[in-house]
């Protein structure tokens, strides 16, 4: 059984370097492309991880990543910021807002995969 990644992410061309890297590993993808929809798609589809953008239409990722933590049956579902905000204090916050992993952009694609296997470990 393929992992189901939830990518929560506004920008087209970010979504397609996140699906081309994670397709041809086997990874199952579900996208989103605001935080309301990310929510929304994380309570009906059950992801085994979320990628979750901070800057975002509707409600940024701190706020969905709040959302998607009330949820009891999301609590433990690991949630990794990958966003352009990587200034000092920004990991912090996302932390804070329930995010269990931080991905600054520019990512490389070894990292990013670094991190989603990192969390994966015990799911697969």
């Amino acid at each position: 059984m393929s992992n189901r990644i939830l990518v929560i992410e506004d920008n087209e061309d970010n979504r397609q370097i996140i699906r081309d890297l994670l397709n041809s590993l086997g990874y199952e993808l579900i996208e989103a492309v605001d935080g309301e929809q990310g929510v929304a798609m994380a309570q009906s589809h059950r992801p085994d991880l979320i990628l979750m953008d901070i800057q975002l239409p509707e409600m940024d990722g701190y706020e969905a990543t709040r959302r998607i933590r009330a949820v009891p049956e999301l609590k433990a579902v690991p949630v990794i910021a990958v966003t352009s905000y990587a200034l000092s204090g920004d990991e912090a916050k996302a932390r804070d807002a329930g995010c269990d992993g931080y991905v600054a952009k520019p990512f490389s694609p070894r990292e990013l995969l670094a991190k989603i296997r990192e969390f994966l470990a015990d799911a697969g």
